[in-house]
């Protein structure tokens, strides 16, 4: 051996000094791939977050969510959106902050006003200020995509990291939803943290259950549904603390946290809480016992209010009244990738019989979230349960720890599958919907709303008009709160003028076809369908 090492040239000489031995190369490759994986999925995600918020006019409820998020900062008032904790429209207005919003402060009018006053009549720029609004929200986004890569990771190495993060990445759902300045993918995001927290707490519960309060306090301080999970986190707080002496004391410090979260996002705004309970507000018993501001425990009131309304739904062609309580599934069946279902299908059943212990952690806060949600009575989106893409993303990475060559043959076959299926609908994700459902194009003949149609292509349809229809005639009929004519379309409601006076192009927003009613349908019966723009808004000619 000394006689082999005396032939060789020296280390300066054979190797450069920056250069590691040819034999530690591949291990420092493989420690790297990971990284650069999850850097070039997250980019990606990025690329069609930002390109898609680049392109969408305001959606429906995005105005109010921006207009709220500005008289917090500049009046410290609560008065506006009370449905809604602050949390969510903090984190909007951080991206506010930058675009240089401007609010007139004699404003005196409702919540919708007030969101389509601060976009188009208040000197603002409408494009710049929602890119801005919807900046934080992305970059929200994107940070839960580590969560998830984390929390697989966790359970079953980075090779199901990755599987999970690719999942999450090209998801259609989360990235529509992801790219706007609304609340349903932070509340779900928190939601999966505090989770994932709760089941690194199991080995240092000192550290990460206090964490996970944050964490679910965050998810309160969003959006009122996250009480859902209440039951289940606490169920999780007991699987995670093994030293049953500690459980009182480390479970109190979770509720407790998760409160002043509540207490503080509330604060922040006014920390006078300066508060007038509105009017005609519906009584729950429960809700006067919860330790949280009476604005959170009136805004609980409200959505009382809003689930004591009727309202109507669309699903595979059908327009009804009320709610149908297998809504969701069905819609989630028309809105995921087909290899994203198979992947969360087969990662079930892999956790239910190789890692049992993390199934609560991963599939019971899906499944009780889902079926709380599934009782609401607005069919209104699949926006309502976009946690379960997040949670069950997680457990799809369990696949790889079946160690057959065919499932780890077929589990990269549908991992591409859906992130084809993904690629092919950019930059177009909100009317997103599966091969076997006909793709975007189809989706309005199914679902309607936020699946398809949420007001968001009004400046593609200007483009449209401009480029292929000039001086044309417009007859519109749109399901949005964007002012049609600051985006230069000069167009007509045909509602309200007899049908014999609609001549030349008839304008549609998908949702209003789907809920058109007797005038409105016999003017598109009566009409030649020639273009659409964005698969959510469809162009006649009217002879």
């Amino acid at each position: 051996m000394s006689t082999l090492t005396s032939q060789l040239p020296s280390t300066s000489e054979a190797i450069p000094e920056a250069l590691p031995p040819a034999n530690e190369r591949p291990s420092r490759l493989r420690r790297w791939l990971p990284a650069l994986a999850v850097v070039a999925f997250l980019a990606e995600m990025a690329v069609a977050m930002i390109t898609a918020a680049v392109e969408q006019t305001p959606t429906i409820d995005e105005p109010v969510y921006v207009g709220a998020a500005l008289v917090y900062v500049e009046q410290h008032s609560l008065r506006y959106n009370p449905e809604h904790p602050p949390l969510g429209k903090l984190i909007i207005a951080t991206g506010l902050a930058f675009a240089d919003a401007r609010l007139d402060p004699a404003f005196v009018g409702d919540q919708t006003q007030l969101g389509r006053h601060v976009l188009y009549e208040s000197g603002n720029d409408p494009g710049r200020l929602m890119l801005a609004a919807r900046l934080p929200v992305i970059v929200l986004t994107l940070l839960f995509g580590l969560v998830v890569f984390s929390f697989a990771r966790d359970l079953v190495g980075p090779v199901g990291g990755l599987v999970a993060l690719a999942l999450y990445a090209f998801s259609p759902d989360v990235i529509a939803h992801g790219s706007l300045a609304t609340l349903d993918v932070p509340v779900a995001g928190f939601l999966l943290t505090s989770v994932w927290l709760l089941w690194r707490a199991r080995r240092r519960p000192a550290l990460y259950l206090p964490l996970a309060g944050l964490a679910f306090g965050a998810a309160l301080a969003t959006k009122m549904s996250a009480l859902a999970a209440f039951p289940v986190l606490l169920l999780l707080v007991v699987l995670s603390v093994r030293r049953r002496r500690d459980l009182l004391r480390l479970g109190a410090a979770v509720v407790l946290i998760a409160i002043a979260v509540v207490w503080a996002s509330y604060l922040v705004v006014d920390p006078l809480l300066r508060w007038e309970t509105p009017p005609g507000l519906p009584q729950r018993a429960l809700v006067d016992w919860l330790p949280v501001p009476e604005p959170y425990r009136d805004g609980m009131r409200v959505q009382f209010g809003f689930e004591d309304q009727v309202w109507g739904g669309f699903l595979f062609g059908r327009h009804y009244l009320g709610s149908l309580w297998y809504y969701l599934p069905a819609a989630l069946l028309v809105k995921t990738p087909l290899g994203m279902l198979a992947l969360w299908l087969a990662g079930a059943v892999v956790m239910f019989s190789r890692l049992r212990p993390a199934a609560p952690y991963v599939l019971v806060p899906a499944a009780v979230l889902l079926a709380a949600a599934m009782t609401g009575d607005r069919d209104l989106g699949v926006r309502y349960a976009v946690f379960v893409p997040m949670f069950l993303t997680v457990a799809a990475g369990s696949v790889v720890t079946v160690r057959q060559r065919w499932m780890r043959v077929t589990a990269a076959f549908l991992v591409i599958f859906a992130a084809v299926s993904s690629l092919r609908t950019f930059p177009y994700y909100l009317p997103y919907s599966n091969e076997a459902f006909g793709g975007p194009t189809k989706t309005h003949l199914r679902l309607h709303d936020s699946n398809v149609d949420w007001g968001q292509d009004l400046g593609r349809l200007a483009d449209v008009l401009r480029q292929r229809y000039p001086g044309e005639r417009i007859w519109l009929v749109y399901k949005g709160s964007g002012v049609p004519s600051h985006y230069g379309i000069d167009a007509t409601d045909p509602r309200k003028v007899p049908p014999d006076q609609v001549r030349g192009l008839l304008v549609v927003s998908d949702s209003a076809i789907a809920k058109a009613d007797n005038h409105l349908t016999a003017l598109i019966k009566s009409s030649t369908p020639i273009d659409e723009v964005g698969h959510s808004i469809t162009i006649y000619r009217r002879p």
